[in-house]
């Protein structure tokens, strides 16, 4: 394995833009000619310097991205028709959707619509969303924090409670209730609110609510959303771009922006507005304002 920390900046950056642009370009045929002139290397050098780099191959990694997408756009947005999401990924045919699809996660895409397996897919990809983390992280400036007056906000919440794993089930449910009661996005605004650090918390006692910004009353109903409010107060916010997780911003806010503040935090948990994110958007393109309560 490449010591990676040794790897001088310059060259991390050119294979930075090669990952966003196959971010932005994910749809679109990508050839190892096209994607070595973006980092402008020789495209007979470029795959390998690829693989070594990532211990991927450029045609592996592609294949992931656009499933990554493709779970996500089944998952939640599960009355997509199977064809349309094949386009959208940048495959020629619902056919050849179905074989990449079926081999990498052992479910057809549509048996996935209907249950997906969650588990098997995080595995998949959890090392490209490694390498994700390290060359496409987002970086901050003090000044990047911006301190506001949050208005008190009533929400529809649905309660997550369980390990971590199982959030994209809770998140199913509530779009599905959120269809049923014309609360969906970008009508209503979506927050979460962030009751528990996973990395202190057993998976059992894992807390996280899911909120829908709405003035209504919040009918008895069988998916056990009820209403909360988001307390008005000042708080710090930090805009994240780009994929989740949000753990470097939750890190920068903490340790880096919060001590040189002279600011002290308030006794509500921190929370976060989902501006845009997928499927609605690609996932490059995701913005999530978090919110850090202040005294």
């Amino acid at each position: 394995m490449a010591d990676r920390d040794s790897i001088p900046e310059d060259y991390r950056a050119r294979f930075r833009r090669v990952l966003e642009y196959i971010d932005a370009h994910v749809a679109e045929p990508l050839s190892v000619a096209e994607l070595s002139r973006v980092a402008a290397f020789s495209k007979y050098h470029f795959h390998r310097q690829f693989s070594a780099l990532f211990e991927i191959s450029v045609h592996d990694y592609v294949q992931l991205v656009r499933l990554r997408r493709a779970t996500q756009t089944l998952g939640f947005q599960y009355w997509s028709s199977v064809l349309h999401v094949a386009l959208d990924c940048g495959y020629e045919s619902a056919e050849a959707f179905a074989r990449a699809f079926k081999k990498r996660l052992g479910q057809t895409p549509s048996a996935f619509q209907s249950t997906p397996d969650w588990a098997r897919w995080d595995a998949l990809y959890a090392p490209v969303q490694t390498l994700r983390r390290e060359y496409m992280k987002q970086t901050y400036k003090l000044e990047d924090v911006r301190i506001v007056q949050f208005p008190q906000t009533q929400v529809a919440v649905f309660e997550h409670r369980g390990d971590p794993k199982t959030i994209p089930d809770s998140v199913r449910r509530f779009i599905a209730w959120r269809r049923e009661v014309g609360l969906t996005p970008p009508s209503s605004a979506t927050f979460n609110v962030f009751w528990e650090n996973p990395d202190a918390t057993s998976p059992d006692d894992y807390r996280l609510d899911l909120c829908a910004g709405t003035s209504r009353e919040v009918a008895p109903n069988d998916a056990g959303v009820v209403n909360k409010v988001i307390p008005s107060g000042r708080c710090a916010v930090l805009r994240h771009i780009g994929p989740d997780p949000l753990d470097a911003t939750f890190r920068y806010l903490y340790l880096d922006w919060l001590p040189s503040s002279g600011e002290s935090p308030r006794d509500f948990p921190p929370f976060a507005q989902r501006v845009a994110f997928p499927p609605f958007v690609p996932e490059h393109e995701s913005i999530v304002d978090l919110y850090l309560p202040l005294h």
